[in-house]
């Protein structure tokens, strides 16, 4: 262990940065810190209507396997390049060594404003879940004693403790995405298995592969009208792409895990499959468990709990399995603030955030700083997104265009430098097949981001669209001549090496 511990700091030393972060990380626990952010139980359950209010069971049984195919396309384009630059920037360092500062700098705010997204709406979403599934459920409370200052309020201190568990170190983190990822596992068996022999009709398996045209009223207005069945079809990609999205948490926490050139790929594209699978299988479950296909898509952010009632589940596993499903968002949304605070962290550490976010605290080996604020950060997108359900999936589709788009800005960048720039791959090496797959990576993301932006989620493309802009205007005007960015070559690297002695001095004992 010693010895691949010391092969890990000279490859995060060979690229300019000190081993400042606990490396406690296994492979498992890369893996699971991913799976955790995905979450089927999350986008999957609370995102179910944009798919079904798109094409129907097609878009539930053909779709959901369409969007895996091109998310695992993804991983193995972002695995590649993590193999070669295993650093906690992750895809902000990636673009910069391949495309330049400038393009590293624009990637590092998308992907910040990406992962904002994923912890507001998957917090807004165990709300959500708490109170519809849990107090509502199970307890028999009043749906209608629930206000928008009870969101508030819970919102807060959900990020308040989700915040003090990252500040208190990895090893608690990874302890609890450990748990969760057992915890996906089993709740989500416990469905798939329940809501088929609990199903109260006789089980239709040419739903899988139906398509109706559900947009429209038809849909509880999950997406305004098309007359067109492929465009619907292409609409409820999102449903499987905001799922399946946040598995760069492993690139992030890669300065943590122990042989990061081989286990951070692992980790991404094996969380990815594992997901895309049982994923399926979960919402196929739902789809065959529907008293009525027509009128479970016309009860739109409701249908998994019309689906669940409905079961013949006993009650007590339905109670066991409300209370999984709310812990396994909190611990998403947790994993979530765990990546989020690294990219704030690395970014600090070259410049492109105020210095005092790239603060390191002694005794937990954490950013302590980055971990605070971005919790802020969140609460405050919350609250301009609204208070009511309909925020939930604005937050949501602002998640999985923001980062999509953030993912194809390296690869995209990848395609030009390999063989040029680009010489020195990892272990993890796509070969004659890396151009292709990344080709087909950014191609995909462009049709995500289109699809992202439509009626009633257009507030994402219109956000983006300013972002943009003005995020153009700042680097030329600003940051083109005060941003140092990364170090970009061999004597920029050589020249930190007396500043990296300092800095792992200054914390003491090797962060093992």
């Amino acid at each position: 262990m010693a010895d691949q511990h010391h092969e890990d700091v000279k490859v995060l030393h060979s690229m300019g940065y000190a081993q400042e972060l606990a490396r406690r990380m296994g492979g498992f626990q890369n893996f699971a810190i991913s799976f955790s952010i995905i979450c089927i139980l999350a986008g999957g359950i609370g995102a179910y209507t944009v798919a079904m209010g798109a094409a129907g069971g097609g878009s539930i049984g053909i779709g959901w396997i369409v969007g895996s195919i091109f998310t695992l396309v993804v991983a193995c384009a972002m695995g590649q390049i993590a193999s070669a630059y295993p650093t906690a920037g992750g895809l902000y360092h990636w673009s910069s060594l391949l495309g330049g500062k400038g393009w590293g700098w624009g990637t590092a705010w998308l992907n910040l404003l990406g992962l904002l997204f994923v912890v507001a709406s998957v917090d807004y979403g165990v709300y959500l879940l708490l109170k519809d599934l849990v107090l509502v459920g199970l307890f028999g409370m009043a749906p209608e004693s629930f206000t928008g200052t009870h969101l508030v309020i819970a919102v807060a201190i959900i990020l308040v403790t989700q915040a003090f568990l990252n500040y208190v170190g990895i090893r608690a983190t990874t302890i609890l995405t450990d748990f969760s990822g057992y915890l996906i596992f089993l709740v989500s068996i416990i469905l798939i298995v329940g809501l088929v022999w609990g199903s109260p009709v006789e089980l239709d398996f040419s739903r899988i592969y139906t398509f109706t045209n559900n947009t429209g009223p038809a849909g509880a207005e999950s997406w305004p009208r098309t007359e067109s069945l492929f465009f619907a079809f292409i609409l409820g990609l999102l449903h499987v792409c905001y799922t399946i999205t946040g598995f760069d948490a492993s690139a992030h926490t890669s300065e943590e895990t122990r042989d990061a050139q081989r286990s951070v790929p692992r980790g991404m594209v094996t969380s990815v499959f594992w997901s895309a699978l049982f994923g399926w299988l979960l919402i196929v479950a739902v789809l065959l468990a529907m008293p009525d296909t027509t009128e479970g898509a016309g009860k739109g952010w409701s249908v998994f709990y019309y689906v669940l009632d409905a079961s013949g589940m006993p009650g007590w596993l339905k109670g066991f399995v409300s209370i999984g499903i709310v812990v396994s968002n909190y611990l998403c949304a947790l994993a979530g603030l765990t990546s989020l605070s690294r990219m704030i962290f690395a970014f600090a550490r070259d410049g492109g955030l105020p210095r005092p976010l790239r603060k390191i605290s002694p005794k937990y080996r954490t950013p302590g700083a980055a971990i605070w604020v971005g919790a802020l950060a969140c609460f405050i997108l919350g609250m301009f997104a609204g208070f009511d359900a309909r925020a939930y999936i604005i937050l949501a589709s602002g998640c999985a265009v923001f980062l999509y788009v953030s993912y194809a800005m390296p690869i995209g960048a990848g395609i030009l430098a390999e063989g040029k720039s680009w010489n020195k791959k990892g272990p993890f090496d796509l070969g004659v097949w890396s151009k292709p797959v990344a080709a087909l990576a950014v191609i995909g993301a462009l049709i995500l981001a289109f699809v992202g932006f439509q009626p009633p989620y257009q507030l994402v493309g219109q956000f983006l669209a300013v972002a943009v802009v003005v995020l153009v205007v700042v680097w030329f005007a600003f940051e083109r001549k005060r941003f140092p960015g990364p170090p970009l070559t061999e004597e920029a690297v050589r020249a930190r090496q007396a500043e990296i002695a300092r800095e792992e001095a200054a914390l003491g004992s090797p962060a093992e």
